[in-house]
C-alpha cells in the first residue's frame, strides 16, 4: 500500500462484529503485552462500540484499532478512557494512529467528557510521544503495572478547565487566606 492510497476510517457497530472482531483480537494481540480475553472486548465493544475507531485498507484489511470507553469517574467528572490501541508495525508513521485517538477523543468531548485517560508501558516511547502531542499529561508512574512486569504512565487529557482545577485542589470560589481582603474602591 502506498501512501497516496486512502484509507477508510470507521466507527464499530455491533451489526459488524462477525466481520471485525477477530481482526480486532489478532492486531491488539500481537501489539499489546496485556492476554485480553473475548470478554474484555465485549465488555468495551457492547458498550461504548461508537468509541471504538477502525482503520481500513482498500480491502477492508484492518490496520489500526483505537477502543474506548465513557463514563462518570468515581461519582465525579466524565472519564473517557482510552483501552487499547494498536497499529499494524508495516503502517506505523503515517498518522493512522493519531487520526484514530482524534476520533475518540472527538466523541468524547461531544458527549461532555471532563478528562480522557489512558496507561501505557514506560518502555512504549512512540506511544508516549504520540500523546503527549495530543495534549496529554503524565500524571503518575504506575509500578509494575501490566502482567509482564512492566511499569506503566497514566496520562490524562484535561478537556475542561474545571477537570483540571479539581485535580488540584483549586476551587475558583474560594479566596485565598494568604492575601489580605481588599477594600472595596472608591
Amino acid at each position: 500500500m502506498t501512501d497516496r492510497e486512502e484509507l477508510q476510517y470507521v466507527q464499530y457497530h455491533s451489526s459488524k462484529e462477525s466481520t471485525y472482531l477477530a481482526a480486532i483480537r489478532q492486531l491488539i494481540s500481537n501489539d499489546l503485552s496485556e492476554p485480553y480475553s473475548i470478554y474484555v472486548y465485549r465488555y468495551f465493544l457492547y458498550q461504548w462500540g461508537d468509541l471504538c475507531f477502525l482503520a481500513l485498507d482498500e480491502h477492508d484489511s484492518m490496520l489500526g484499532v483505537v477502543i474506548s470507553k465513557l463514563e462518570p469517574h468515581r461519582g465525579g467528572p466524565m472519564r473517557g478512557y482510552i483501552a487499547m490501541l494498536a497499529v499494524k508495525k508495516e503502517h506505523r508513521g503515517r498518522g493512522i494512529a493519531t487520526k484514530l485517538v482524534r476520533m475518540a477523543i472527538d466523541v468524547m468531548i461531544e458527549r461532555d467528557a471532563d478528562e480522557i485517560a489512558l496507561e501505557t508501558e514506560v518502555t512504549n516511547t512512540a506511544a508516549m510521544k504520540l500523546y503527549e502531542r495530543l495534549g496529554f499529561l503524565r500524571s503518575k508512574r504506575l509500578h509494575r503495572y501490566y502482567l509482564n512486569g512492566n511499569s506503566a504512565f497514566r496520562f490524562v487529557l484535561f478537556v475542561k478547565e474545571s477537570a483540571f482545577t479539581s485535580r488540584l485542589g483549586y476551587d475558583e470560589n474560594d479566596k485565598d487566606e494568604d492575601q489580605p481582603e481588599l477594600p472595596p474602591s472608591a
